[in-house]
């Protein structure tokens, strides 16, 4: 009967992300806090091969004249996708020469939180975590990036500001894309589309990346690349959703709440690992994003080693009901 119940569940959450145009693979979360410490090679070099492979060849066979809306559509076609994961996305899962750290379903920071708590996170489990700009990040940004940075970025020639653009965006991790469907709304998914706007605007304008001239040049009635795309140019510790946390729904918070102050031995033994060097520069970046303010729940802000060493439990909030986790004897 629970399986049944669980087919049925599957098949009807598959439906309502085809009405809406999602994708299943984005409702997938990712965790970047369960073996946090394990060595994950980083992929930025292989991914900007690829991305770079892929613009080079679009330019070669161009035949669309000076369309620059045609050419982030061809870029899509090749990396982004409708359905399931994105192509770059499916393609960093499946090849080897993508360091990746799985989680699985039952070891994950989601895996002791009630079904009616994480809902569809429940069910799908937990997707890849790979490196890049020697950041750990879901393997789902990347097609945050593409597809929801392409969207992005037709909202923005549609409406003129980012600003507008950015409501539509975090209205979908308001809607059935991120808490409705699971109480999860995603900073850092917010962060990877607006990126991937970016991304797509540095096509064809200079300095969109600082200091930089757009990727494309318009000359003699072709495109020409002037200079290569690069993930370093996007990828920062907002992408990292054990650093730019989620903001979780009431009835998922308490138990996440629990579950991070329990993590507190680990971030002790590597406060370097959960910290943000020169954070004020992202708030600014990202301000007009409507990220939602969750620095509560970061290991920095929930194990000061004092108030442990106190014994002062009025600093911390056990909602649901964990004991504290003791404190090393290095401490």
């Amino acid at each position: 009967m629970i399986e049944v119940a669980r087919k049925f569940f599957l098949q009807l959450a598959a439906a309502a992300l085809t009405v809406t145009g999602l994708s299943i693979a984005n409702a997938y979360e990712t965790d970047q806090y369960t073996q946090r410490t394990a060595h994950v090679r980083d992929s930025t070099e292989v991914l900007n091969e690829k991305v770079n492979d892929t613009i080079e060849e679009i330019v070669t066979t161009w035949g669309k004249g000076h369309d620059e809306v045609a050419f982030v559509d061809a870029f899509y076609r090749e990396l982004g996708g409708r359905h399931w994961v994105d192509r770059l996305e499916r393609w960093a899962i499946d090849s080897p020469d993508v360091d990746k750290l799985d989680v699985g379903r039952y070891e994950s920071v989601f895996a002791d939180q009630p079904f009616w708590a994480t809902r569809m996170a429940k069910f799908f489990g937990t997707g890849s975590t790979i490196r890049l700009n020697e950041q750990l990040i879901g393997s789902d940004k990347i097609g945050h990036f593409i597809s929801q940075g392409r969207k992005y970025y037709k909202r923005y020639l549609k409406y003129g500001t980012e600003e507008i653009a950015a409501e539509h965006s975090a209205f979908t991790e308001r809607a059935i894309f991120g808490q409705l469907s699971n109480g999860i709304y995603s900073n850092a998914d917010l962060v990877a589309n607006y990126e991937g706007h970016r991304f797509f605007r540095s096509l064809f304008e200079d300095d969109i990346t600082p200091g930089k001239p757009s990727i494309l040049r318009w000359e003699n009635d072709g495109w020409v690349v002037q200079r290569e795309f690069d993930w370093a140019d996007h990828v920062n510790e907002y992408w990292d959703e054990a650093l730019n946390v989620n903001h979780f729904d009431a009835g998922l918070y308490k138990y996440m709440h629990d579950t991070f102050v329990a993590m507190c031995p680990e971030y002790w033994e590597r406060p370097d690992l959960y910290t943000i060097a020169n954070e004020d520069i992202l708030k600014e970046r990202y301000a007009h994003l409507e990220l939602r303010d969750t620095s509560e729940l970061r290991l920095d802000s929930l194990c000061p080693v004092q108030a442990f060493l106190d014994g002062d439990s009025s600093k911390f909030i056990t909602p649901a009901g964990k004991s504290l986790p003791d404190v090393p004897a290095s401490l």
